[in-house]
């Protein structure tokens, strides 16, 4: 069952790399056909030309997540490349690790564009064409958006990204409850800290200079209660089985991976 998105068609924004460019190469292993999207041109097509020579039916595509007419492009490339849509994996993102008295206006404006406008604006131009390729199948179409334990659990100094999660992790359940009727499922993945760019930002800022960067590691994996930190493949499993027919009815869920932080 987990590999049961043979010949369907996925959109990974922000699929240049870390968590995107995993979970394209999990979908494709599984034998998806996958768009890869992101802002990153040229380390986008280093990606998709790595996954080819693989054997993978990868693309790239330049996309900024908060352009109407970037969206419109994309979904429209699915339906004309591949025939329709059956996968979206709303990844892209971005991280700002400040207090909020310090937070500008127009900072605040930045990461809501891009965090929750971006998957707003995902679900809004994926699910006309998704409908399309849902009607006549079992189960249809997957929607799944990537928010945070952030999104869950109150984090100092992460005020504005916690906002824009936790935005998501709601959002996705409304939309699930109304594309529900038409063959279409949403729902959520909360990463935990993850070895990517933006883990390490993550870890870096959590050392405020008292700590070097081993002792914040080792103090990071403490943290944890399975004992290590997260890597790109263990939210790319979370995706897969969100977008196999294996969750056929799950909707409107949270998944969490984060190595039971939020558990305690």
């Amino acid at each position: 069952m987990m590999s049961s998105v043979d010949g369907k068609v996925a959109i990974i924004t922000g699929g240049a790399r870390g968590i995107g460019a995993a979970t394209a190469r999990k979908l494709l292993g599984a034998g998806a056909r996958v768009i890869i999207t992101d802002v990153l041109a040229e380390q986008g097509e280093e990606t998709a030309e790595t996954m080819q020579a693989e054997g993978g039916d990868a693309v790239f595509m330049p996309h900024d997540v908060t352009k109407e007419d970037d969206w419109r492009r994309v979904v429209e490339a699915a339906r004309d490349k591949f025939g329709g849509l059956d996968i979206l994996v709303n990844n892209a993102g971005i991280v700002l690790i400040k207090k909020i008295e310090d937070t500008t206006l127009e900072e605040l404006q930045k990461i809501f564009d891009v965090n929750l406008a971006g998957v707003f604006l995902g679900v809004k131009f994926a699910a006309p064409i998704m409908r399309e390729a849902s009607a006549n199948s079992t189960p249809g179409g997957s929607i799944i958006n990537l928010s945070s334990v952030a999104g869950i659990d109150g984090v100092p100094r992460y005020g504005a990204y916690c906002m824009t999660k936790g935005g998501v992790r709601i959002f996705t359940k409304a939309a699930a409850m109304e594309l529900a009727r038409d063959n279409i499922r949403v729902n959520s993945i909360h990463p935990g800290l993850i070895q990517t760019d933006m883990g390490g930002k993550v870890m870096s800022a959590a050392g405020r200079g008292r700590l070097n960067d081993n002792e914040v590691r080792v103090a990071m994996i403490k943290g944890h209660p399975i004992g290590r930190l997260g890597v790109p493949d263990d939210i790319a499993n979370g995706v897969l089985y969100l977008a196999s027919d294996a969750s056929a009815f799950i909707t409107g869920t949270e998944l969490v991976i984060d190595g039971g932080v939020t558990a305690g």
